[in-house]
Order: C-alpha cells, then structure tokens, then sequence
C-alpha cells in the first residue's frame, strides 16, 4: 500500500479522482482554488480596514481555509513519510539541458539546489527565483482573478471563457519562462 502511495499515480486515477472532487464542490455550490485563501488570509489580519476588496464575510471561506490547511499538511506527510527516494525519470535530452544551464544533478530531487537551497536566497539568482518570482506568481493570480489550479481545473470545468484566456497566458508565460528566462537567470 505505501509503495503504491509513494509511486506517482496514473492518470486514470488522479483524474477521475479530480472530476470527483470538482462534481463535489459544484454540487455544494463551492469552486475550488488556492489563492482564494489569501483574501481570506489577508481579510482575517484586518486588511478589510485599508482595502475593500479585503471586507468581505471570510467566515463562508472557512472551507477553503481548511482545505489549504489540508494540503499543507498532505504536503508534510508526503515529504516526510511517503518521500519517493527514487530519482524521476527524465529524458536525456531533458537532462543535458539541465546540466548545460548548470544544474548538477537533474532529476535527483524535485528542487534543484542550484535554485532553490536556503543558501541561494540571498543571491541575486535567488532573489530573482523566490522573491521576484513569487510575488510575480501572487500579483499574476490576483490579477487574473484566480491562479493555476482555480482557472485551469475549476474555471475550466465549468466552460468558463475568462479561464480559458487566462489559461492560454498561463501556458505561453510558461513556456516564455522554460525557454528564455530561466536559462538566463540559473546562469547568474
């Protein structure tokens, strides 16, 4: 059982297991999405007082808020307990790629430390990485209205036009990043 849990899962099961989760939510009247939370996040420190978009009832949001709170403490168990000591299995084409932008060990972990170690986050490269590039990810999503996971899964599901554009922006900034940027700024 715990090496079926540690194995990645096929898409015939992560997928149905989604289309599920998604019926649920619709039938309950909820949408699924993470970024939400931060409104919520942000709205419970009292941010209501200096914006409104922050005053509104997060008390209806207490779901979202446990279901986050769900994820990150899926997230723990995964990586502490259910940690798949294996190496991903990349292409070799994908691997030379790596190493040539200086990544030593591809595929090893899920993060490679060239990027994403502590030590690095005082770096210029680190500060680009996690600093630049999370608040990116934070004013992007707010001001699509949404992130990956609400517009792509939920907004998707429901033939929802707005995800469907934001989904294509999503798509091409991925690739304009995988192709252009990140070359760049491992290279720092």
């Amino acid at each position: 059982m715990v090496e079926y849990l540690v194995s990645p899962w096929p898409w015939y099961v992560a997928g149905p297991l989604i289309a599920v989760i998604m019926y649920l939510m619709f039938y309950s009247g909820k949408t699924f999405g993470v970024s939400s939370t931060f409104r919520s996040m942000c709205s419970i420190g009292g941010a209501g007082r200096f914006a409104d978009f922050f005053r509104f009832d997060w008390k209806a949001q207490n779901w979202n808020l446990v279901f986050v709170l769900g994820a990150f403490l899926g997230g723990i168990i995964a990586a502490v307990w259910l940690n798949n000591p294996n190496a991903m299995v990349l292409d070799e084409t994908v691997v030379q790629e790596f190493k040539a932008m200086g990544i030593s060990n591809p595929g090893v972990t899920m993060e490679p430390a060239e990027i994403f170690d502590w030590d690095q986050l005082l770096t210029l490269r680190g500060i680009i990485f996690m600093v630049f590039g999370g608040f990116l990810v934070g004013f992007g999503a707010r001001y699509a209205g949404g992130c990956t996971s609400g517009h792509a899964i939920t907004g998707l599901s429901s033939l929802q036009l707005p995800s469907l554009i934001a989904v294509i922006g999503f798509f091409i900034g991925g690739l304009i990043s995988t192709y252009f940027l990140i070359p760049i700024f491992v290279s720092l």
